[in-house]
Parts: C-alpha cells; structure tokens; sequence
C-alpha cells in the first residue's frame, strides 16, 4: 500500500487534483490518499503558509500529489522541494492531437536542478534602494543534476541531452555548471551531448524545437524554459511535473491556482491528470500509466475538453470522458 499525500492548495488546485484522484480511482490502485492544507487560505486563517503537520505528512508518505498555490508558492512548493530534497525536477512537453498549438510533434523532457541557484532565496536588502540575491551553484549539485539527465535519456530510449547555461556571462557558477555536464557527457558516448546558452535556446525552441530531446539545466532557467515549451505544445494546461529525490517525490501541474477561473468547474485537469501518471511510473505501475494516457489522448482527440482547450465541457465532464475510455464504453 502507497501512502500519498495529497495537498490541493489554492485555487483550481483544489478543482484539478480531484479530478485527477477520480480517474486513478478508476483504477484499482494500492493507494492510501491522506489530505493535508497548504497555500494562501490556511496563511490567512493561520498565520503559516505550510504547517508543520502538513510538512511531515509529505516526509512520511510515498509521494506527494500537489494541486497550486498563490503568492505562497516559495513559502509552500518550494520550501517543499528543498525540504525533501527533491533535486530533479521533470517537466515533460508532448503534443497532443487535437490541440491547437504551434507544432505538432514536439517530445521534451527538461530536466532541472531543484535545490539551489537564486531560488534558494537568498536575497538581500543591502541599504535603501539596493538589493541582492546570492546565486549558488555547487559541483555536487550539478553533477547529480547532470547524471540523472543521461540516466533518463538511457531509460527512455532518448538520443540527446542538451545543457542551458550562460557561461558566456555568469563565468564562474554557470561555467561550472556546464563544465560538470560536459565532464559526465563523457560517461554515456551512446547519447549525444551539446549546450547552448539559455537565450540563443529559447530562440531555438520556438524555431526549431525537434533539436531538443532531454534539456537540463539549473533552477530558475528550468523554471522559464519549461513554461516556453509548454507554450510550443498548447499551453500550461498540458504541462505536468514530477519532483524526485532519493527518498521522497512531489507530483503537480505547472499551472498556477488561477483565481480568475476559480470555483466555475471549468479548470483544465490535463496536467494534474498527467502528473498523476508520472507518480504511476515513479511506483512502476507502467501499464496503468500509459491506460491513462492513451484515454486522456484519446479524449483530446476527440474534442472533449475543456474551453481553454477549444471544448464545451466542464473539468468533471471531461473526467467522465476519460473515465469512460478507461472502461471501454466510448
């Protein structure tokens, strides 16, 4: 039996993520769901943002399923990745038929580092009018980072990993980060390697996105490019991630709380409902994983979706849908 914690947060988190336990509810699953609160309500009612007991609920369970938060997110996600130590942030970007988007065929996995660089919030008022954030990058870091972007590549059958930094500019942090990647390239001569600092990447996404097969790089570029390509592939509303550390793992949407579309049913689950299956993978429960995918793909496909999305269906009657392609009755 797998204990989960499950912690909607704010805003159509709460929406997403059950949507995303009605359909892993469809399945028989050894899971055991426990609830914890998060995110800007409970700071308003209580004065923190993460309680503790929330925090050691996500220590002791398996895994994490993560809705979204408000301007709590570095009280509540991030300060969750750091305390766990989830360094490996995955953050697919698929195609998927059916949508609307610039390309029809994009696959990327970025894989970024989850524990340092500015986002370990290390900032600074130094007098009235000047502040500073300390960036830190570490070998360690990088080299496990680095690593566990080749090991995934070799897993999955990919051919490439790419390295985003701008040693050009940063020469001493983002030099060592690229310089640690090179270094571990060497380890795997099977799968191509090659960087590219971050802007001219960026360009490159847009333009021509099949050059990239696995992306990694640091923390806050992470952050920047995987919101690029869930652009390329129809928007936030497709982009699920998985946090994973050696002993505990965050599952969540990209996608932020949304206020604006909050409490009217119309929230798109695709991404909840796609971190959901990288928790299945992460168990190993690879053919459950990919039962969901196919339905959810097929669903897309079909023009059952929700408006952002170019549908007429609410996010639960999307989730019927799903759920039915996962019985055989559509």
């Amino acid at each position: 039996m797998k204990r989960i914690a499950v912690v909607p947060g704010d805003g159509i988190g709460k929406e997403v993520i059950d949507a995303a336990l009605e359909v892993l509810n469809t399945l028989n699953l050894p899971f055991k769901y426990e609830w914890g609160e998060a995110g800007d309500a409970v700071k308003e009612k209580i004065g923190v943002a993460l309680p503790e007991e929330t925090l050691q609920l996500c220590r002791e369970s398996d895994a994490v399923l993560f809705g979204a938060v408000g301007e709590t997110a570095a009280d509540v996600i991030i300060k969750l990745r750091m305390e766990l130590q989830t360094f490996a942030n995955l953050r697919p970007a698929k195609s998927f038929k059916g949508v609307k988007a610039l390309y029809d065929s994009v696959d990327i996995v970025i894989v970024r580092e989850n524990t340092e660089c500015l986002y370990k919030g290390l900032e600074f008022e130094v007098t009235e009018g000047v502040t500073e954030s300390i960036r830190v990058i570490t070998k360690e870091a990088s080299e496990r980072i680095a690593r566990y972007a080749f090991e995934l590549a070799k897993r999955e059958g990919r051919k490439r990993v790419t390295a985003l930094h701008k040693a050009n500019v940063m020469r001493k942090t983002c030099a060592l980060f690229r310089d640690v990647c090179r270094a571990v390239a060497k380890d795997y001569p099977e799968i191509q390697f090659n960087d590219y600092y971050i802007d001219a990447a960026c360009m490159y996404m847009v333009m021509d996105p099949w050059r990239f097969d696995v992306i990694v790089t640091t923390n806050m570029f992470g952050d920047i490019v995987s919101d690029l390509a869930a652009g390329l592939v129809g928007g936030l509303g497709l982009a699920p991630s998985g946090n994973i550390g050696e002993e505990n793992a965050i599952f969540e949407p990209v996608h932020g709380s949304a206020p604006d579309i909050a409490g009217k049913g119309i929230a798109n689950p695709s991404a909840a409902i796609l971190s959901a299956t990288m928790m299945l993978k992460h168990f190993g429960y690879l053919n459950e994983a990919e039962k969901i995918e196919k339905a959810l793909a097929d669903t897309i496909a079909e023009g059952k979706t929700t408006p952002d999305l170019g549908g007429n269906l609410k996010t639960m009657g999307m989730v019927e849908e799903i759920q039915k392609r996962l019985k055989g009755e559509a």
